[in-house]
Order: structure tokens, then sequence, then C-alpha cells
């Protein structure tokens, strides 16, 4: 077995490390300038669309492919099960489960990103927790002050009047977000029902200080196999 896992995720990074002597490869995007180093052999970049990655497939001997990719990669997820399904490959996504709304959440489910204007009074503090990926779909944010945390350096302006880049490489703490919104001013939190641990200080740090949530909705779910644990992906890969 040549195991491939799609990675980007740090669940993506603890199956790795749990499959450390296996024949397997971690793919990643390259999404990242300076990604965390992983436990298992990486190669960094895209594979050139649908048949480019088809290519890849049957040059690297991949016997199977472990897609734990961000739940919001829903175009490379529907390709990467369409493809192992025409080559005769098992596949498996892993996707943790999504977020719900507790005691003290005041949640708006929007189910894409342009809805976000409609909730949201000019002159508002809005800070988003999206990514880079999907920053012109909040364009029409106008009147609003719009702050967008990402990873890296922004190579190139923000995209419309009215917002700006603020740097940071998590892990971030409840106290740090915390600290971080009421140094902003946060009037409003925009996040993709992205699920986790890790990612949900944010959400923890809005209940905290009575910041309303702007959560969008996961892409439909094809129908294909999934985990949602590490020790899940685990077992899959060992049951092969």
């Amino acid at each position: 077995m040549t195991l491939l896992i799609l990675g980007g995720t740090g669940e993506a990074r603890q199956i790795a490390d749990r499959l450390q002597g296996y024949d397997a490869v971690i793919s990643l995007a390259g999404a990242t300038r300076a990604p965390a180093a992983q436990s298992l052999p990486t190669r960094i970049g895209g594979f050139g669309g649908a048949d480019g990655f088809r290519t890849y497939l049957q040059e690297a001997g991949i016997t199977a492919v472990l897609d734990a990719t961000h739940p919001f990669a829903h175009r490379i997820t529907t390709r990467t099960a369409s493809i192992c399904q025409s080559l005769g490959l098992p596949y498996v996504q892993f996707l943790r489960p999504p977020w719900t709304p507790e005691t003290g959440d005041n949640w708006i489910e929007i189910t894409s990103e342009t809805e976000a204007a409609a909730h949201i009074p000019e002159g508002s503090v809005v800070f988003l927790g999206t990514g880079r990926q999907t920053l012109d779909r909040f364009a029409n944010l106008t009147g609003r002050e719009v702050i967008c945390r990402q990873i890296d350096p922004p190579d190139k302006p923000f995209p419309f009047a009215g917002g700006r880049f603020l740097v940071g490489r998590p892990p971030f703490s409840v106290a740090d977000e915390v600290a971080l919104f009421t140094a902003l001013g946060v009037q409003y939190l925009v996040v993709k029902n992205a699920g986790g641990a890790a990612s949900g200080t944010k959400l923890t740090a809005a209940r905290q200080l009575g910041i309303p949530v702007l959560m969008i909705a996961r892409p439909p779910q094809g129908d294909w196999p999934v985990v949602a644990t590490v020790e899940a992906a685990r077992a899959w890969v060992n049951a092969l």
C-alpha cells in the first residue's frame, strides 16, 4: 500500500504523526509560506488540475487516498473522490464535526460570504476569521471597518476600501482572542463553520464578549466515506 494524505489541517498532521513508518506521503497545497514540519515525506504544491492529479496518482503508485483537507475545500474533495472512484482506489474524507451554538452564543447562519452585509450595519467593526482566499466575496461590506486575519504577511493590497490585514499565526488562546477583539473594538465576527477545538477559541471569545457571529454554513456533503476522528482515520488505513 502507498497512501496519499491530502493535508493542510492540524488533524492531517496528527494523522501523519500516527502513521510514521507507513508507506505514505502527505501533500500540502502550499497556501502557507512556511508550513509546519510533517512527520511523513511531504510534497508541496498543486497537481495541475484533475488530469494532473490523476497522472500523479498513477505515476506515484498511490493505492489509497485519505483526504484531510479543510472542510470548505469542497471542490478539491469532490474532485478527489470522483477520480479515486474512477481509478478504483480506496478513498475516505476526514471531516471534523461542525461547531454548534452553545448557551450565550448569538449566531446568524448564512450560506455565503456575500450575505454578511445584510446583517452588519454600516459603521461596524468586522473581524473576518475566514482567510484570504474568499476575501473578495466580502467586497459589498462598504462603510464597515473590515479586518482580515491571515498567517502570512500580505503580498498585495487589501482588495477593497475600508479593510486591512492583520497577520497572526495560530494557535490563539481564548485570552488572546478576547484581548485582540477588545483592543480592535470588534462588533461582528464572521467565520466558516470549520469545526475543531484549535480554531474554536475565537467563538468562545465572542461568546464572552457578547459579539454576534455570522456563521457560514458548510457546503453540501457528497456521497463518499467519511471519518470524524484521527483514530478512526488510522483505523481506516489499518483496515486496507
